[in-house]
C-alpha cells in the first residue's frame, strides 16, 4: 500500500526550504494526523535531535509511521560531503550519514543522501570523485543492512550536484556496487528537470526506487504547478510502489494548506 507522509524540519539553521512543518515537532505530527498523513519525514541537525523515546511517544501519540529521515544537516551545517577531496572530511561524513541511519533504523526509517553527495569540484578528476561516492555507499549500505533497513541515495538536478543527475545514472551506479542494500529516491521536482519522460523513467528503474518525493515543478505541493500528475501516478502503482510518497515541497501558501494541497492531491492519485 502507498502511503502519505508529510516533511518536517527542525534545523534552526534553516529558515525556509522544501520542507512542509517547521521547528515545532509535536505541533506538525499533530497536524499530519489530523489531515490523515500516513507518516512524517524528519529533517533534524544531528541523530540525538530528537530523544528516541519522546518521538516513539509521539508517534504512538498520533499514530503516524516515521518514513526516512534526512542527513542534509551534515552539509548544511558541517560542510560534510563523500566526495570532499579531503579522506577527513569523507570519514567524518560517512560517520554522520551512520549515525542517522542508526537513529533512523530504531523505527524502521531508512536515512537519505541528498546533498551530503557533493559534487565533483574544480580540479578534481571524476572519476575518482564517484568512486569515492561508491566507497561511502558501499560502508554505508552495508551499515543499514546490518541494522535491517536500507539506504537512499537521491540524484539531484544539474544545478544542485554534477555527479549522477537522472534515474538512469543512478540505477547503473548502484548496480555496479557490492552492497545491494541502496536504493533510489524519486523526487518528481528533480525529475522535471532532468528526466525527459518522468513515467518511463520510474517504470525503467522499477524496484530500485525506494522513496519518494512528492513535488510538483516549481517544488510547491503537486497541483501547484504543471507537472503531468495521471501518467506519473499511473508509473508508480504499475511498478507496485509501496512505499512512501513525501512531500518534500515548499510550504505555500502557509504549512497548513501546502499540507491540505499535498493530501488531497495525494487521495487524488493514490486512493
Amino acid at each position: 500500500m502507498i502511503k502519505s507522509c508529510a516533511t518536517i524540519a527542525l534545523v534552526p539553521q534553516i529558515n525556509y526550504g522544501p520542507w512542509i512543518f517547521w521547528k515545532d515537532l509535536e505541533k506538525g505530527m499533530a497536524k499530519a494526523a489530523e489531515l490523515g498523513f500516513d507518516a512524517i519525514e524528519l529533517f533534524t541537525p544531528a541523530s540525538t535531535t530528537v530523544e528516541i523515546e519522546f518521538l516513539h511517544e509521539l508517534l504512538t501519540k498520533y499514530q503516524l509511521e516515521l518514513a526516512a529521515v534526512g542527513t542534509g544537516a551534515g552539509k548544511v551545517i558541517h560542510g560534510l560531503t563523500l566526495t570532499d577531496p579531503d579522506p577527513e572530511i569523507r570519514k567524518k561524513a560517512i560517520s554522520f550519514i551512520s549515525d542517522m541511519i542508526s537513529f533512523g533504523a530504531k523505527f524502521g526509517a531508512p536515512a537519505i543522501i541528498g546533498s551530503m553527495q557533493g559534487n565533483v569540484l574544480p580540479g578534481n578528476v571524476r572519476d575518482q570523485t564517484l568512486s569515492w561516492l561508491a566507497e561511502g555507499l558501499e560502508i554505508l549500505g552495508e551499515k543499514a543492512h546490518e541494522l535491517d533497513t536500507f539506504l537512499i541515495y537521491e540524484p539531484l538536478n544539474r544545478y544542485e550536484t554534477n555527479l549522477l543527475n537522472t534515474m538512469k545514472d543512478g540505477v547503473a551506479f548502484l548496480e555496479k556496487l557490492g552492497t545491494k542494500h541502496v536504493k533510489l529516491l524519486a523526487d518528481l521536482f528533480h525529475m522535471n528537470i532532468e528526466e525527459a519522460d518522468i513515467s518511463k523513467s520510474i517504470l525503467e528503474a522499477n524496484n530500485h526506487i525506494g522513496h519518494i518525493h512528492f513535488a510538483d515543478s516549481n517544488r510547491k505541493p503537486i497541483g501547484l504547478g504543471h507537472t503531468e500528475m495521471i501518467s506519473v501516478a499511473k508509473a508508480i502503482k504499475d511498478i507496485q510502489y509501496s512505499g512512501f510518497i513525501s512531500a518534500e515541497a515548499f510550504p505555500e501558501p502557509s504549512p497548513e494548506e501546502a499540507a491540505i494541497q499535498t493530501i488531497q492531491s495525494f487521495r487524488k492519485f493514490f486512493s
